[in-house]
């Protein structure tokens, strides 16, 4: 039998209402991202600028060190270190004491996009996960994912707030089988195994069993870089204070949506994940 979830709704968004801080940025919270390689630059920079675009406040990109004067210049609002790489152009999983300090004062950190090497992300994911605070928000994407899938117990019982963004590929992982048609059963039993929050292809679960799906997605998002707004989407709603089952069901509706209002332009499969951009602001206004 089908698992039932609730159909995510400008309705059911509109009652649950996003947070609105007041004051300056900070008011609004800091997002660090992690990722990208020599070669994967701009998997860190669609997630940093979708941040910003649902609503954080202060934004901090932590990406390979042979690209962070081009990031710096690219997304000129945002502090960019440059963090160590292998010799194949991967970030290292000992970057040193500047990214842990950052992690340290960021209010949710984004791991994964642009990550190429999946035993220095399972480094990686272990220094964010010991210098976060017990309340900074994590989003877990691409091959975090995949270095989450062989340590499960980094997030089980920990009572972390956390997002776990997986596309199929990187639910066998965590699954450690193929997932079935049930995306619905999917999720939850993923969110329950791994006590986190789970976002999968518009499915949304939590740890105690609630479940929502998104059904206006269409297939123009299945394009590169599509997963790297989406993830800095979620991280810029949690960074304005939105807890992590609402900045999923918010994130889904408004990654679908922002790709729907550029349909007439580009048509069903033509648009870039970069021109979801500037569609994520009104999206989120007009619900």
């Amino acid at each position: 039998m089908p698992s039932r979830s609730d159909v995510i709704t400008p309705a059911l968004l509109r009652d649950w209402a996003l947070p609105v801080p007041t004051g300056g940025k900070e008011a609004r919270g800091t997002v660090l991202v992690v990722g990208g390689s020599r070669f994967t630059p701009g998997a860190v920079l669609l997630a940093g600028v979708a941040a910003l675009r649902a609503g954080a406040g202060v934004l901090q990109l932590a990406a390979a060190e042979s690209t962070a004067a081009s990031l710096s210049i690219q997304v000129p609002e945002a502090l960019v270190i440059g963090l160590p790489e292998t010799g194949d152009g991967a970030v290292r999983g000992d970057p040193g004491d500047l990214l842990r300090g950052l992690v340290t004062e960021a209010d949710v950190v984004a791991v994964g996009p642009g990550l190429t090497d999946i035993e220095a992300t399972g480094e990686l994911l272990r220094l964010v996960l010991d210098a976060a605070g017990r309340q900074t928000a994590l989003v877990l994407d691409a091959y975090a994912l995949g270095a989450l899938s062989h340590a499960p117990d980094l997030l089980a019982g920990a009572g972390r707030k956390a997002v776990l963004t997986p596309n199929l590929t990187e639910a066998r992982h965590l699954l450690g089988r193929d997932p079935g048609d049930d995306l619905d059963a999917e999720a939850i039993e993923l969110a329950g195994r791994y006590d986190a929050v789970v976002s999968l292809y518009g499915h949304i679960a939590t740890p105690d069993g609630r479940a929502w799906r998104e059904e206006s997605g269409d297939a123009g998002l299945g394009t590169s870089g599509s997963g790297d707004v989406r993830a800095g989407l979620l991280a810029g709603l949690l960074s304005r204070g939105a807890d992590p089952a609402q900045a999923a069901c918010w994130a889904a509706f408004a990654h679908a949506v922002s790709g729907q209002r550029l349909v007439p332009r580009y048509g069903r499969i033509g648009f870039l994940a970069r021109e979801l951009l500037d569609e994520i602001p009104y999206t989120i206004a007009t619900v």
